[in-house]
């Protein structure tokens, strides 16, 4: 260790004016690397890499760090740098300076190799003890799998063939970030999870699911446990349903083979949708530390049933041709690359239940749709009507209920929605909303959420991802609605279409009529 990592491992581990419990101080992780396999993808490029700079811009990168590309590129340490440099000017949040980048640069690091590599791998497993010597990473190490489902066996076999993810023959830590999909279902999952659990030990998996490392999704969290003025009515007595909502306005771009295999139910719904659901649904923990989190969403999502009707509890959709942001755009089958007869679904909306004391008859409605009219990502909370006793018909003719709306993208904040009376003589009755965003209520900016995970995983802090319990609950949930999709398509049925510019397939309004209720328009 070089005098200056020790100096600064000093100063932020040893600080004896340091409350380790006070979270307003920055967390600055110890020495490390982090090698990224797959460097050269769009996820490096457009997220990973803007995301390191952030990180070293804000001073939350320790000294001894170094920034490992693996990738099959004929690269050199300039060349990867280079792209690293144009990567974070295009992608970054906080403005680019070149003080920060030179300091960065210095610890840019570049192996070419494939997978199956053998001596690719050694040298790796070589170059991270030789990064310990030269920049004092201690050996600590977190590797970041940016690459297909398909190679993590041979990905995973090297790095326990080299001993790279042992942490008793590194003498550190040593991590795995995992990116989705978390599987195809739930045998695939088990077997994945059994798989990565094989090389590396459970505490040190991180299952990356982007949409927790919101700052919008953390403050859901605040707001109900921080606040005495939600949490009494945070339950069926008070609440009619909750609409969850995930939208789109672009198509599949150049990701074909992918959707083609995925599909907008395994692409999204498993995931993304149902941990906003865990997090709106779950009890309150004892702390904020990892494991008392991860239980309070496993107890949910063990308790959400999928649809007892299948067939009128769950809508699949597909875009057509429309028009969109006046722009005329094609319809997914003619898609590059995509059958021409293909039934994979681009809109999916589910009727789901929490059977729990809380929410017992509450339902939860989900979906998510590509080239829907805007994108836009929240949790709307909507409450029972009240009973206007005193009031005339005509009154409260404008009058609807009460909504509390958490908007998780892209204008983070919230809104709420009650009565108010119409100035005038009359009393008169209608909706009104308060607004609150994040960008005009607070100086600082929010940090990206690759931002926070990547920092959460150099920290050890893993809170905000999920372990392999909350994803196999998952896909119990979802397998049965795949499962039905798939008797469908044998039995001829086709998606229902829905042009696009619209908000999804007439089916999905009538899932909702039928029980006297109706999507919110975002």
């Amino acid at each position: 260790m070089t005098a200056r990592t020790a100096a600064a491992a000093l100063t932020v581990s040893s600080n004896p004016l340091r409350d380790p419990r006070d979270r307003r101080l920055p967390r600055v992780p110890p020495p490390c690397a982090l090698v990224v396999f797959g460097v050269t993808g769009d996820l490096s490029r457009k997220k990973l890499i803007p995301a390191v700079y952030d990180l070293a811009n804000r001073g939350l990168l320790p000294p001894g760090f170094v920034l490992l590309g693996f990738a099959r590129r004929d690269w050199g340490d300039g060349d990867f740098e280079e792209v690293a440099k144009e990567a974070a000017k295009k992608g970054a949040r906080t403005p680019f300076r070149e003080e920060t980048w030179s300091r960065l640069a210095e610890a840019i690091r570049f192996l070419p190799g494939s997978f199956d590599d053998d001596q690719a791998f050694d040298t790796l497993a070589r170059t991270l003890q030789e990064l310990d010597a030269s920049h004092g990473t201690q050996g600590n190490a977190a590797f970041y799998l940016s690459i297909p489902p398909s190679a993590f066996p041979t990905v995973l076999a090297q790095m326990q063939r080299t001993g790279m993810a042992d942490n008793e023959q590194s003498g550190a830590w040593r991590r795995v970030v995992v990116e989705k999909p978390f599987g195809e279902d739930l045998a695939s999952a088990q077997e994945l999870n059994a798989l990565v659990d094989s090389v590396f030990t459970a505490r040190d998996v991180f299952r990356i699911d982007h949409y927790l490392g919101k700052e919008t999704v953390q403050n859901l969290l605040a707001l109900r446990f921080a606040n005495e003025l939600f949490e009494p009515i945070w339950n069926r007595q008070h609440i009619d349903s909750v609409q969850i909502t995930m939208a789109e306005d672009v198509g599949i771009g150049t990701r074909a083979g992918f959707y083609e295999q995925t599909g907008a139910a395994r692409d999204v719904l498993q995931n993304h949708l149902l941990q906003l659901l865990a997090l709106t649904a779950m009890e309150e923990p004892g702390s904020f530390d990892a494991e008392s989190l991860r239980a309070e969403k496993r107890k949910v999502l063990s308790a959400v049933m999928p649809p007892a009707d299948l067939a009128t509890g769950t809508v699949r959709g597909q875009y057509d041709q429309g028009w969109l942001a006046g722009e005329r755009v094609r319809g997914y089958r003619d898609e590059d690359d995509v059958d021409p007869a293909s039934r994979t679904e681009t809109f999916a909306a589910v009727r789901l239940e929490v059977e729990s004391r809380r929410w017992a008859g509450v339902p939860f409605y989900l979906r998510t749709g590509k080239r829907l009219p805007r994108r836009v990502t929240e949790i709307a909370v909507l409450f029972r009507t009240a009973p206007v006793l005193p009031f005339s018909a005509t009154d409260t003719e404008e009058l609807g209920s009460n909504q509390l709306v958490v908007r998780v993208q892209p204008d983070e904040g919230m809104t709420l929605r009650f009565g108010s009376k119409v100035p005038g003589t009359q009393m008169e009755v209608r909706d009104v909303a308060m607004d609150f965003l994040y960008g005009e209520a607070f100086t600082e900016s929010s940090p990206e959420a690759y931002e926070r995970l990547l920092l959460d995983v150099l920290l050890g802090d893993a809170s905000l991802f999920p372990q392999n319990e909350e994803v196999e609950e998952s896909w119990r949930v979802i397998d049965p609605i795949e499962q039905h999709w798939r008797e469908r398509d044998e039995a001829g049925e086709e998606p229902h279409l829905y042009r696009a510019g619209e908000w999804g397939p007439r089916a999905a309004d009538e899932m909702l009529a039928r029980e006297g209720r109706a999507w919110r328009r975002p």
